[in-house]
């Protein structure tokens, strides 16, 4: 059951290197963002947190793992799901401020909103050709 969900949709080359180049790029971009969370992963949103230290931890984990998977195209829809989890959380947070889709330097659920996006297109199309899921678990006929 776990290898057919983990099997690669066959999609064209030039789709997989597009999947590639869009799995690295935010992948690397993840793993940034991520990278403070994980140094402090039960306390990075500070005393005053509206969220529990684990879910805290579950993000910091979800974004270096999860960025480290989606380079990799290892366990991608498990990283997508993990992913678009906490980037609806983000986003849904930022909303409910009141932060605006965009800001100039300030405060804004743009950033989530587009790493929530770019999870579930993941989780929907797969990594691709070009990838360790494809190489492990075959790909879909």
């Amino acid at each position: 059951m776990l290898k057919r969900f983990l099997r690669v949709t066959d999609v064209p080359f030039s789709a997989s290197v597009a999947l590639l180049v869009l799995r690295v790029v935010t992948g690397v971009a993840f793993i940034f963002h991520g990278w403070g969370k994980i140094q402090a992963p039960f306390s990075w949103m500070g005393p005053t947190a509206p969220v529990p230290g684990f879910l805290q931890a579950l993000a910091a984990l979800s974004e270096v793992g999860g960025g480290l998977a989606w380079i990799l195209g290892l366990l991608t829809p498990v990283a997508s799901l993990g992913l678009a989890c906490t980037m609806a959380v983000a986003a849904a947070t930022h909303i409910g401020r009141g932060d605006p889709f965009f800001a100039m330097g300030g405060p804004s659920y743009e950033v989530a909103a587009v790493y929530l996006g770019i999870s579930l297109v993941l989780l929907v199309l797969g990594p691709g050709r070009l990838s360790a899921d494809a190489a492990i678990f075959g790909r879909k006929s």
